[in-house]
């Protein structure tokens, strides 16, 4: 089957079938193109959705990502992410393998048929050549013939004639003669021109036309070969992604199989777990006794004529029930002045003061001012107005409940022992510096890293005061949990309602190792209760809402806890009324507001604020 002897006559036929593969062979290209192209896209967007739905750094989206299925998650992401990198391994394999290849290829097939096809051309134009010119000489043998027929006729006219002389016959004979022999020189060329054309022919259709289009079969089969194998590199560059990708997905699994629920869980309480007793249940108090009214956990003040407080904390049977009061009344308890507002100054006129002289003090003392004792029993006790406000975290973290107030510690003991780790291997090394200085001088002075050895030396030292400050604290928060602590610890905080010396003695101030104070487990832990049940809600609770505005009389240096100092004229929002203490609420400003007495300003209430 070869094509110079089947196709012998299909020259332009070829001609386009070959172009026709030519054209085919670059739609492949492009094919092949596209697909890197998308390959590259889909990759590029794997890698922006896996980027996506990363955690941020340093936020709290980022602590969630301690749970195993939150791990697992961000091990999915990690796995889309080589995912998508095989996928640009396989652009990049078509592209170098394929694509550029082929292109090649392309080039040279052009170049090799361009060749072939010009030299069936030539031959063509060479037989075309041959063929004019045994046509030329069949033409001039058949004109030399003709000539030399009709100058034969005129000579024997001329012969049979008469009247012509014999000059004119010898002439027309010569003529004659002289045709015959063009005619044979005609007859001798056609000749030698006829078996040269049948020579031609006879190896341009058997010997050259069948090589050319032997070589153009040749180079059509080896386009359509190096199309198969192009395809089967096609298949293979994705095929040897397939292992790659196929761990990526294991990988998932390994992920999705290592989610424990139950270390989820035992994370939650560590994170979560503030260390305190539930509270226990509220006792019944009988109101048909004659006798005096027994302060039980839910009332947090007395009248101040009816004997001694009796106050009760600590203890499992008294349930603290006062971290479910309402939010703004709590508020209003803990943050309301210590002690009776001051009376305004005497050279105020009378037309001054709108709100007329100071009202008799109450026989019963308001319950705000009965908490206050109690709050300001210990100098340095945090005020939960500064737990809302967002102040400065102490550096105990004692505003933290027991068991996380542990694990802080227990993390900055941690990080105190790497430091001194750190610094003790630098010391060394400067150490053995040192000991190379003085065995050999030419290399350095030993004396130059006294300095720094010191230096070093000091920084160790206060490391190891600042642990020991912290293993302290951390000694003691662990001391006082129930799991760590033994039961008598654990009641070590009950007051004792008939003593109330008791109160005293069990509250006594302990000084920390920074100057700050702390309390005992009875009052530190009903603090910590207010401070663990309501730091969370306070940090959501909004501004309380103005009921009207009031203007300064006096000018007023508020000096005591939960007072605002005000200059005299000055304007400010009321966002509290006078409850009967002589003290009204106001605000300066989002982050500046507190109490001032009542008589020192001139109060504008609103009354559809005040109605609703």
């Amino acid at each position: 089957m070869s094509w110079g002897t089947e196709l012998w006559d299909q020259f332009d036929n070829l001609e386009k079938h070959t172009q026709c593969g030519i054209d085919i062979l670059e739609k492949y290209i492009k094919f092949v193109k596209e697909r890197t192209e998308i390959e590259l896209s889909y990759a590029k967007q794997l890698r922006n959705l896996s980027k996506k739905y990363q955690p941020k750094k340093n936020s709290k989206e980022e602590e969630e990502y301690r749970y195993t299925a939150c791990k697992a998650f961000l091990s999915t992401l990690n796995e889309m992410n080589d995912y998508a990198g095989q996928h640009e391994v396989i652009s990049e394999n078509m592209t170098s393998q394929i694509i550029v290849e082929l292109a090649r290829y392309v080039q040279e097939l052009k170049q090799e048929r361009k060749s072939h096809f010009h030299d069936g051309r030539k031959a063509q134009q060479h037989i075309e050549t041959c063929w004019k010119q045994l046509e030329s000489s069949k033409r001039r043998f058949e004109r030399d013939c003709k000539e030399a027929d009709r100058a034969q006729q005129y000579f024997e006219k001329m012969d049979a004639d008469i009247n012509v002389t014999k000059a004119d016959v010898e002439k027309a004979r010569q003529q004659a003669q002289m045709r015959h022999q063009m005619a044979e020189d005609s007859k001798a060329d056609y000749s030698s021109f006829l078996q040269k054309f049948n020579h031609e022919q006879h190896e341009y259709y058997h010997t050259h036309l069948p090589n050319i289009f032997q070589k153009i079969q040749e180079m059509e089969e080896r386009r359509i070969v190096r199309v198969g194998e192009s395809m089967k590199t096609y298949a293979e560059v994705d095929r040897q992604v397939i292992p790659i990708i196929g761990k990526c997905l294991d990988e998932i699994v390994k992920a999705a199989n290592s989610i424990d629920q139950k270390n989820d869980s035992q994370l939650v309480i560590e994170a979560y777990k503030s260390g305190f007793e539930p509270p226990g249940d509220v006792e019944f108090e009988d109101y048909t006794q004659p006798m005096k009214r027994t302060v039980s956990d839910n009332s947090l003040s007395n009248s101040r004529g009816e004997g001694k407080p009796e106050l009760k904390f600590g203890g499992k049977s008294k349930g603290k029930l006062w971290p479910f009061i309402k939010k703004n009344k709590l508020m209003s308890l803990l943050t309301s002045p210590h002690q009776p507002p001051p009376p305004p100054p005497a050279s105020a006129s009378p037309s001054a003061v709108p709100n007329g002289p100071q009202s008799p003090k109450q026989q019963k003392e308001p319950l705000s001012h009965r908490f206050n004792e109690f709050m300001t029993s210990k100098p340095k006790i945090h005020c939960f107005r500064s737990l809302k406000r967002g102040g400065a975290t102490p550096e105990d973290f004692s505003n933290l409940p027991p068991e996380q107030r542990r694990k802080k510690l227990q993390q900055k003991v941690d990080e105190l022992n790497k430091e001194i780790q750190k610094e003790m291997d630098q010391r060394d090394a400067i150490t053995k510096m040192k000991d190379v200085y003085l065995k050999n001088p030419q290399m350095g002075d030993p004396a130059s890293l006294d300095h720094k050895l010191t230096e070093v030396s000091q920084n160790i030292e206060k490391l190891r005061l600042e642990a020991q400050k912290f293993e302290a604290w951390l000694a003691e928060v662990e001391g006082r949990l129930p799991a760590r602590g033994d039961q008598a610890r654990r009641q070590s905080g009950m007051y004792d309602a008939q003593n109330p010396a008791t109160v005293n003695n069990c509250a006594q101030d302990r000084e920390s190792p920074d100057g700050s104070y702390t309390e005992e487990q009875s009052q530190e832990s009903e603090v910590k209760v207010l401070a663990a049940d309501f730091d969370d809600e306070f940090d959501d609770e909004e501004p309380l809402p103005a009921i009207g505005t009031c203007k300064a009389l006096y000018t007023f240096e508020g000096q005591n806890e939960g007072t605002i100092s005000v200059v005299e004229g000055e304007t400010l929002y009321v966002i509290e009324e006078d409850k009967g203490d002589g003290w009204t609420r106001i605000r300066r400003n989002e982050d500046e507001e507190g109490y001032v007495p009542t008589s020192y300003v001139e109060v504008y209430l609103d009354k559809n604020a005040k109605d609703s």
